[in-house]
């Protein structure tokens, strides 16, 4: 693979870079000497530089999706679930769990958007899921209020 190349993919592993190059909000010196790519770092700059060219501008969602929380979520029947990963089915009050639910214009990049806010909020998630208009995260019963403001923060931005 050429120089380019793997910039481009040692960029893909890292989402969190790939936005911000979108966003225009990068040091390029530093990105190249983040980026785990053997070359000069002048050459990995200019990579970089040819890169972010090509890639669409980031857009900010306008308001978001409507946010609400259910708390009570437990293993039960999955027939009943509201969330189901693996073999686990979380249903309504059979447990000490809390879902925060956001419904209409959510996919994939809502749902990474949204973890990444709820790490950097320090609330544990014990399941996460996107499909068709709804996405789902379930965190437990304490911290649903901060879940519940830092998913209405991620999707709002």
């Amino acid at each position: 693979m050429t120089l380019a190349a793997d910039t481009r993919e040692a960029v893909r592993r890292h989402p969190f870079l790939h936005d911000a190059l979108r966003a225009g909000v990068v040091n390029y010196s530093a990105a190249a000497r983040f980026l785990d790519v053997d070359g000069e770092t002048d050459a990995l700059v200019a990579a970089l530089r040819r890169y972010t060219e090509d890639l669409p501008a980031y857009e900010r969602p306008g308001s978001g999706p409507p946010v609400s929380m259910q708390s009570g979520l437990g293993r039960g029947d999955p027939g009943e679930a509201l969330l189901t990963v693996g073999d686990i089915a979380l249903v309504p009050d059979a447990g000490s769990l809390t879902a925060i639910v956001a419904t209409g214009s959510v996919g994939a990049a809502s749902l990474r958007v949204t973890l990444g806010r709820l790490d950097t909020a320090d609330v544990d998630v014990e399941a996460a899921a996107v499909g068709g208009d709804s996405l789902v995260v379930v965190v437990g019963r304490r911290d649903g209020p901060d879940a519940l403001r830092a998913v209405e923060d991620a999707l709002s931005r």
